[in-house]
């Protein structure tokens, strides 16, 4: 069976590789889903990973295949498998558990080890492939009303939970009712969020470096936010005309860009990174005045990153909200479909190139 791999390590590797055909009886106890894959989104993780800036192959094997966000109809399961039958849509999370109480308790998302293991990152081959299998836990279903936007399902789950996070923590202030908010790149991570948090009646501003007028300036007009270049406004003119913001989401994949998100941030705000930045870039701050601000101000940071089934199903729960708010604007999400993978440089190649909002992968119809 055919698969978009690379050998991590080495820069520019992408290939094709051969696996077995999966097995449904691989999956032990009867809980075995075998799937078919009819899309797979990629994006600057798959990049970066063919970079060599991160990502290790599975015991074994020499390649990792890639692919973590996956959309696919299910073709087989085991006895025991209740939540899905053949024919159903469905999605599948990415982390697997490692040895921790928090995996026990199928907390993957926030292992406590730090080793982790992530289809198509890191120890375990991603969905770029013909057909996959996976145990039932890990398995979301779709609902038929979604399929057009299924390949957004794990981006929408990353959203969801960095939402979730700050929510979550800021309890700690017992009343925390946040206005204003500060999204940080519009790539899908920003666009979704941007979504997400118009769904929850916030006033969004999302700032990347794209000029206007041009599709993300649409797409979030369309959400009800405001879109803001910075190659027109910078964040200090912003915060200017606006006021500071009770909650920023960085999802920019720039380390310098979360870290001077810190110096705009309201008294009792939450910034939630969401960025992953493989690299050695190091950047200069305020770091005096930051601290002085933070301590006194009661600032938080934290970071957020994968998603547990829980934050795949809100994801979805926010796709079908967002679809009766906002009618047709998600779909402009997915700019660039890709019939299969059997060209991966032009795969990664469309990944270089910032005009391209969403690459996904036409595996199957």
């Amino acid at each position: 069976m055919r698969a978009l791999a690379v050998r991590p390590g080495i820069q520019h590797s992408a290939h094709i590789a051969e696996l077995p055909e999966p097995q449904l009886d691989s999956i032990p106890d009867g809980r075995g889903v075998l799937v078919r894959t009819l899309q797979v989104g990629v994006d600057a993780t798959d990049m970066e990973i063919n970079e060599a800036l991160y990502g290790r192959a599975p015991e074994g094997f020499d390649f990792l295949v890639l692919g973590h966000e996956v959309f696919g109809v299910v073709e087989a399961v085991g006895p025991a498998v209740t939540h899905v039958k053949p024919g159903d849509y469905c999605t599948c999370t990415v982390r697997r558990p490692g040895p921790t109480i928090y995996d026990l308790i199928g907390r993957n998302d926030i292992t406590g080890h730090e080793e982790y293991y992530e289809r198509g990152i890191n120890l375990r081959h991603g969905f770029m492939t013909e057909r996959w299998v996976d145990d039932a836990e890990f398995v979301v279903k779709v609902p038929q009303g979604l399929k057009h936007l299924g390949v957004l399902s794990e981006p929408a789950s990353v959203c969801a939970k960095a939402i979730e996070q700050a929510y979550l923590t800021q309890k700690r202030l017992q009343v925390w009712e946040p206005k204003l908010a500060f999204v940080m790149g519009a790539g899908q991570i920003g666009l979704l969020t941007t979504l997400m948090l118009r769904l929850r009646g916030l006033q969004v501003f999302t700032v990347a470096r794209t000029p206007n007028p041009g599709m993300k300036e649409e797409i979030c007009n369309a959400y009800g936010a405001t879109y803001v270049s910075t190659k027109e406004t910078s964040l200090d003119d912003l915060v200017k005309r606006v006021g500071k913001p009770d909650l920023i989401v960085e999802a920019t994949g720039s380390s310098a860009v979360a870290f001077d998100a810190m110096r705009v941030l309201n008294i009792n705000g939450a910034l939630v990174w969401t960025s992953v930045t493989g690299g050695k870039k190091t950047t200069e701050i305020p770091s005096d005045v930051i601290n002085l601000e933070w301590v006194l101000g009661n600032k938080l940071l934290v970071g957020s990153v994968n998603g547990n089934r829980h934050h795949f199903a809100q994801g979805l729960a926010d796709l079908a909200l967002g679809e009766v708010m906002f009618p047709g604007v998600t779909s402009r999400i997915l700019t660039t479909p890709v019939n299969g993978f059997d060209d991966p440089q032009r795969i990664m190649t469309l990944l270089g190139d910032s005009s391209q909002l969403k690459v996904y992968i036409k595996v199957a119809e």
